[in-house]
């Protein structure tokens, strides 16, 4: 059993797997020894919320909504009224009555939202007159409403009482949001950011749009906040941009490509004789000062602040990798594994890529096209560390669409094969269990 959790296993498909990426039954710095399979989904489980300390809530294609127990696994809740699969949840916490609430938020394909109390059960509000399903969720906290995006962009109070909107003739609509500081708020739509302005006057809101920003050549498929002065950007063919908050400025500016390699078995790469491969950047995370970038199969660490590449890797997964953490470096993929990676010194020169990539990082505004010959060594990048596999973890038979940390107590993860593990550390929870004996001992003495 242990050597199916965590052991390697085969490349699915024609995908070669990588010599570098197999990890033996040994894992000494991988805590997760212990599994815990949730059954309640009958489709794909697409989204992770946590509500508090203990509770979590999953959903998907089923249009189902579980409330779960991270501790023990038991579900608590079930969540029913959507018909078709969720397109968004998010978690709301306000304050009513001098105490903090947490309620959820969901949008289904059934073009409805749903306002759900996770602690009874019971469905608060229900909108079903929307004119377009919606895509993402965003909580203002200061301002105390919440914004749906699909065709519109719908700002909402706490009571689900519509505010304000500003509809949209596109066909993609808005696939993402953030927050800005001033009120402001960045949302993509197929390859631009639209910058709106949410004005008040009294308890009146009103939403306008201040730029568009068209810098991307394709359709971006992630937007992240990095901290009050930055917000970032990628897009599917590997375009990676950092943008000033307040200005909206572009701060760096990457275009990611790599090239395939000969055919004859030639490690070098040509650049004018290869055909690039453009690498999709779907999804990023950060923790302020330095970002994760989900990009093909692979993944790239930058130093926001020092506009540098940390570390990278261009085959972490065998298939595309979904989401991505930075508190404790993670990803999970199409392939079905959850990987842990850990940053260290780099003892020979990185794998090949093109110079352009390195050229890149670093600069302000877009840089200028290759004019010399080919590179056939990667310039030198002060700083440049390795990105070493240092868990495996292998449970799901589907692709794994993201994960949840609740730190000691656990990782959750959820996947198209309609389950969700929760991965344990093995030796906390041999701690809890044997804790656990000593106070049963005692309290049949006590008897």
């Amino acid at each position: 059993m242990l050597r199916w959790i965590l052991g390697g296993r085969e490349a699915q498909g024609t995908v070669e797997k990588s010599a570098a990426l197999f990890i033996g039954e040994e894992q000494p710095k991988n805590c997760f020894t212990e599994m815990q399979v949730l059954k309640g989904h009958f489709d794909i489980v697409r989204f992770l919320v946590q509500i508090d300390d203990l509770r979590f809530a999953s959903a998907g294609d089923d249009g189902l909504v579980l409330i779960w127990n991270v501790e023990t696994g038991d579900c608590l809740i079930e969540l029913r009224g959507h018909t078709q699969q969720i397109t968004a949840m998010i978690s709301y916490t306000f304050i009513r009555g001098g105490n903090a609430h947490t309620a959820l938020i969901t949008a289904s394909s059934d073009r409805t939202l749903s306002l759900w109390d996770p602690d009874s059960g019971n469905r608060v509000q229900n909108i079903s007159d929307l004119q377009s399903p919606v895509k993402c969720l965003l909580v203002l906290v200061c301002l105390d409403v919440w914004l749906s995006g699909g065709n519109e962009l719908c700002v909402w109070n706490r009571d689900f009482e519509l505010q304000c909107k500003t509809v949209h003739h596109s066909d993609a609509g808005i696939s993402a949001m953030v927050e800005l500081p001033k009120n402001f708020i960045a949302a993509a739509m197929d390859k631009e950011i639209v910058i709106f302005k949410l004005n008040l006057s009294g308890s009146d809101i009103a939403v306008m749009a201040m730029r568009h920003l068209a810098d991307h050549q394709d359709t971006i498929h992630s937007l992240i906040h990095i901290n009050d002065g930055l917000f970032a950007s990628g897009s599917h063919i590997g375009e990676l941009i950092i943008w000033d908050s307040v200005d909206w400025t572009i701060q760096a500016y990457e275009h990611i490509l790599w090239e395939e390699p000969a055919r004859d078995g030639q490690s070098e790469f040509k650049l004018n004789h290869q055909k690039q491969i453009e690498r999709s950047i779907q999804h990023m995370s950060s923790d302020g000062e330095y970002i994760v970038a989900a990009i093909g199969s692979g993944l790239y660490v930058y130093n926001v602040l020092m506009k540098s590449v940390v570390a990278y890797r261009r085959i972490a997964h065998d298939s595309n990798v979904l989401h991505t953490v930075l508190q404790r470096l993670m990803s999970c993929s199409e392939d079905g594994s959850v990987r842990m990676w850990e940053l260290q010194d780099l003892p020979l020169p990185a794998e090949p890529a093109s110079s352009g990539f390195f050229g890149m990082f670093g600069t302000f505004g877009r840089s200028s096209k290759q004019t010399g010959p080919p590179a056939k060594k990667i310039p030198e990048v002060p700083g440049l560390r390795s990105l070493e596999l240092i868990g495996d973890l292998i449970g799901h038979s589907g692709a794994v669409q993201m994960f949840l940390s609740f730190k000691e107590k656990g990782l959750v993860t959820c996947s198209t094969d309609h389950l969700l593990i929760i991965w344990k550390d093995g030796e906390f929870q041999s701690q809890l269990r044997s804790l656990a004996v000593f106070q049963k001992l005692e309290e049949n003495q006590e008897l």
